[in-house]
């Protein structure tokens, strides 16, 4: 997903304009004399300017004090928001119809939802599957993520473990609800539509744990008394993940009776073999 080509329009022209701000004051570029000049140099030469201007971040606020571009009080706001971005090495997880997945670096395990601009990152990394690792500036913009437009891409290929160590951050950030979406404080990223409420499975378990309290097992059949002893223990950990689900100690307590009682039904299968 990226933003509006409106959007994407607006932010070129107000990150160009910060960016040639600070060229002209550290002189980075000496031969670039215009905004339109700047907007043709090489994206090594812009982020040499970039870089530049995080290493002197009081530019940033001269350029909004002086608004030499003669910006509206609204783009000055969204310039002033950059003053804090995220900046480091990030690996591209995955990519999702409402946005791309950044996972933080070494340093790091915190999951972004990052939108394009003119093109969506999907379309930008087409043939390349995910993980992908990069060194980006991520920005605040109108509530949503993105990134500053100039991507630096490590041609690194990962082995399963990494995959799946990542793919792991990122699952865990979803269950949880703790996949970033905004970097403004306060700010709401664009609403969706409302979930739809979960169903209410309580009765239904309540019922099956009842007839399942009614099983018993038999000595002259132990595979099936293995099986039933199973199914009550799978039950009762379904009675309380439906009811107290927050309790995660005695979750994680009935989850390790299941695979106790899984074990056993393991050992008897493999005696019956023998």
């Amino acid at each position: 997903m990226k933003i509006s080509e409106e959007d994407a329009d607006l932010f070129f022209r107000l990150t160009w304009s910060l960016q040639f701000y600070v060229n002209q004051q550290l002189q980075i570029l000496p031969d670039v004399d215009s905004l339109e000049a700047y907007e043709a140099v090489s994206t090594e030469d812009k982020l040499k300017v970039r870089d530049a201007l995080y290493e002197h971040l009081k530019l940033l606020d001269d350029f909004v004090a002086e608004n030499p571009a003669d910006l509206s009080a609204e783009e000055l706001a969204n310039v002033k928001s950059w003053r804090q971005p995220v900046r480091g090495d990030f690996y591209i997880e995955r990519f999702l119809k409402k946005g791309t997945i950044f996972v933080g670096g070494e340093k790091s395990s915190q999951v972004y939802l990052v939108l394009g601009l003119h093109d969506s990152l999907e379309d930008i990394f087409y043939g390349f599957p995910p993980p992908i690792r990069v060194q980006a500036t991520l920005l605040p913009f109108k509530g949503r993520i993105i990134y500053d437009g100039l991507l630096n891409v490590y041609r690194i290929y990962f082995g399963g473990g990494i995959r799946g160590d990542l793919k792991e951050t990122y699952m865990a950030a979803k269950q949880r609800g703790r996949i970033i979406e905004t970097l403004e404080p306060g700010a709401q990223p664009v609403q969706e539509a409302p979930a739809k409420p979960l169903p209410d499975w309580e009765p239904a378990v309540n019922q099956i744990a009842e007839t399942a309290r009614q099983l018993k097992g038999s000595r002259q059949a132990p595979i099936q008394s293995q099986a039933i002893n199973l199914l009550k223990a799978s039950v009762t950990l379904a009675q309380s993940a439906v009811s107290v689900p927050d309790d995660l100690e005695n979750l994680h307590n009935l989850l390790h009776k299941t695979q106790r009682a899984l074990a056993r039904l393991e050992t008897t299968l493999y005696r019956a073999e023998r």
